[in-house]
């Protein structure tokens, strides 16, 4: 028996637009790839100006947002994967967030 394997090239990101309830991206292949902006609770919790603050990683392969320190990647876009982010994970952020900052 003969496995064959199949290399995909995943399209990169072009843009990159946050509402209130969707994520969508554009690829360099012409498609627009949009989900429930809940996959990405940091990104339902951000502010519209954390949300539009993203930039391009891994040669167009991923999206990074500083401010919410949230990373995605085309490849889980594509394969329809919402955030593994453990809730721990989550609420420790979120709680992070809503302490006062000291000295301001």
């Amino acid at each position: 028996m003969t496995i064959s394997t199949v290399e995909l090239e995943l399209p990169d990101v072009t843009n990159v637009s946050v509402t209130e309830d969707t994520l969508s991206v554009e690829l360099s292949d012409g498609r627009t790839i949009s989900v429930p902006l809940e996959w990405y609770p940091r990104l339902v919790h951000g502010t519209q100006k954390e949300r539009d603050t993203w930039r391009l990683i891994g040669r167009g392969q991923g999206i990074h947002w500083e401010d919410l320190d949230e990373d995605i990647s085309i490849e889980g876009l594509i394969a329809g994967k919402p955030s593994g982010e453990s809730q721990q994970s989550f609420r420790k952020w979120l709680t992070s967030r809503q302490a006062p900052k000291l000295g301001k």
